[in-house]
């Protein structure tokens, strides 16, 4: 258990996972990032629920509640690495767990009403929120440095892991209001330019970019290995640019899936 949230499983074509869940209004599905639900993450999820939505928090691997530890990353990375369901270098595809979790969007917005559901996923999970768009029902996509596929080659830095099929509906879906946020740290080296030209020259004004300077020399003092924009690497200080980031965030939810006050929540 995760304190301060209730949790129930959920299964779709054979697969069952336990979700943690809080708050109440629309739903905003979290994706967590490696290596697991930590108390960052939990944290920012507690943010979300906080300011008015119905957070999902899907266990995807790694222990919940459990810190941050450069050991157990690396640990559930290499997991991800041999998992069926991460494929951590696929250029022009998406991992097989995005269709379980297009399904739990789907539960999420039945669930919670309104207008459709958020999605954010980060470092590992973070380019499944394209993914996600594919279903109907995802209306504010948020992704927090992407990192998949690996960068290991000039096509793999600029690769979105998705589908050309999947990116034609995208790019369909952002043109026609529902256009995706995109953060990041200037100098993290799992998400590289070439990444975020590619969302650009795609998604065109659909694409919304947020690059915190973590370059040397920096006005706010970033370390250059910052990687986790709105959770570990978090500053939660008015004018501090990682603050903007997650005021954006929560901004977008709002605008997106509480227009109005005639949800059902």
């Amino acid at each position: 258990m995760i304190d301060g949230f209730d949790s129930f499983g959920f299964a779709h074509e054979g697969a069952r996972r336990d979700v943690f869940t809080r708050g109440d209004g629309p739903g905003v599905v979290i994706m967590h990032e490696v290596p697991g639900i930590t108390p960052e993450v939990a944290g920012f999820a507690r943010r979300v629920a906080d300011d008015g939505f119905t957070v999902f928090v899907p266990h995807l691997f790694g222990k919940p509640g459990q810190p941050l530890s450069p050991g157990y990353a690396l640990g559930q990375i290499l997991h991800c690495c041999i998992s069926r369901e991460f494929h951590v270098l696929a250029e022009r595809s998406s991992s097989p767990i995005t269709n379980w979790l297009r399904a739990l969007c789907r539960e999420a917005h039945e669930r919670c009403g309104g207008p459709g559901v958020g999605a954010i996923g980060m470092c590992m999970t973070g380019n499944f929120a394209l993914s996600l768009m594919v279903d109907e029902s995802v209306m504010a996509p948020v992704l927090s440095q992407p990192s998949l596929p690996f960068g290991l080659n000039a096509a793999k830095r600029a690769a979105l892991h998705l589908s050309d099929e999947d990116l034609a509906i995208v790019r369909k879906r952002a043109a026609n209001g529902c256009g995706v946020l995109g953060l990041r740290f200037t100098g993290d080296r799992m998400v590289p330019d070439e990444r975020f030209a590619t969302l650009q020259r795609e998604l065109g004004e659909g694409f919304e970019a947020i690059e915190v300077d973590s370059k040397p020399g920096n006005a706010h003092d970033i370390a250059s290995t910052a990687h986790s924009v709105v959770t570990t690497d978090l500053v939660d200080e008015e004018g501090h640019p990682t603050r903007a980031a997650l005021d954006r965030v929560l901004a977008l939810f709002h605008e997106r899936l509480r227009p109005g006050e005639d949800l059902k929540v």
